[in-house]
C-alpha cells in the first residue's frame, strides 16, 4: 500500500452539516412544522444518501454503455429508477 493511502484513510474529515442553511429552509418553506433536535441532520443524512445512490446508478449506467463519461441521460435514468425504489 502506497504511503498517501495510508494518509488519506487516517484524516479525520472536519466538515459539518450545514445547520443553519437547512433550520433556516424548513421554516421558510413550512413554518409550522415542528422539528426534532436533531431533525435537520436525518434530512441531510437522507439527501446525501440519494446522491450517492444516484451516483452509483448513473456509473452503471455509463458502463453499461461503455461511456468514458457520465452524461445527462445517465443520470436522468438512475434518477428515475431510484426515485421508483424509494417510493415504498
Amino acid at each position: 500500500m502506497a504511503l498517501s493511502t495510508i494518509i488519506s484513510q487516517r484524516k479525520l474529515i472536519k466538515r459539518k452539516a450545514p445547520r443553519g442553511f437547512l433550520k433556516r429552509i424548513f421554516k421558510r418553506q413550512k413554518p409550522h412544522l415542528r422539528l426534532e433536535t436533531r431533525g435537520d441532520l436525518l434530512v441531510h443524512l437522507n439527501c446525501l444518501l440519494f446522491i450517492h445512490r444516484l451516483a452509483e446508478e448513473s456509473r452503471t449506467n455509463a458502463h453499461e454503455s461503455k461511456c468514458g463519461l457520465i452524461q445527462k441521460d445517465h443520470v436522468l435514468a438512475a434518477a428515475k429508477v431510484i426515485l421508483k425504489k424509494s417510493r415504498g
